[in-house]
């Protein structure tokens, strides 16, 4: 697994709830912040402030062994109880030129909702790349521990994911 591939994981999680209950928390940003290990916070960006195609916003991100980093990120797809999507870019240039161009995110993140059995059947997904990113940083230090640096990236990056989807789950189920 190389990062110029375009790694990506995948997680999934059933919601007995209804896609437009579903719908408007995939949407709400705020929400990952309370349940994954690295987003700590996030802002629309003036004009935005709502999930339409071309918004932005800031993500305010932690992680122990990286530190702390601010990112933009663009909607790039809204499909109403369907499909969400955000690419992340780097406008501060930390981990290279600065990005301001959706085309070479960092990552591209998407929900994925799908009817079923009178629920909901939610995916969540993340890719890697092309741009550069703190891993693709640690990866030009440490070539030769590239497969090992992205496939633990991955994990974790698939751990935060299984705990935001939970929270959804829950929160959708529950009205909270």
């Amino acid at each position: 697994m190389r990062y110029a591939e375009g790694p990506s994981t995948e997680r999934e999680t059933a919601v007995a709830a209804p896609p437009e209950r579903v719908w408007s928390l995939v949407t709400d940003i705020a929400l990952p912040c309370a349940h994954s290990p690295e987003l700590q916070r996030v802002e629309w960006l003036p004009p935005a402030t709502e999930p339409v195609e071309g918004a932005r916003f800031a993500g305010f991100n932690r992680h122990p062994r990286i530190g702390e980093w601010r990112t933009v990120s663009q909607v790039v797809e809204v499909k109403p109880e369907s499909a969400f999507a955000w690419a992340v870019l780097d406008v501060d240039g930390r981990f290279g030129p600065p990005m301001r161009d959706a085309a070479a995110p960092m990552a591209l993140w998407r929900f994925a909702l799908e009817p079923r059995d009178g629920g909901t059947l939610v995916r969540q997904s993340v890719r890697l790349g092309p741009g550069p990113s703190g891993l693709s940083v640690v990866i030009d230090r440490m070539p030769e521990r590239e497969e090992m640096l992205v496939a633990h990236r991955i994990e974790e990056l698939a751990t935060g994911m299984e705990a935001v989807l939970e929270g959804l789950r829950v929160r959708a189920e529950t009205g909270g």
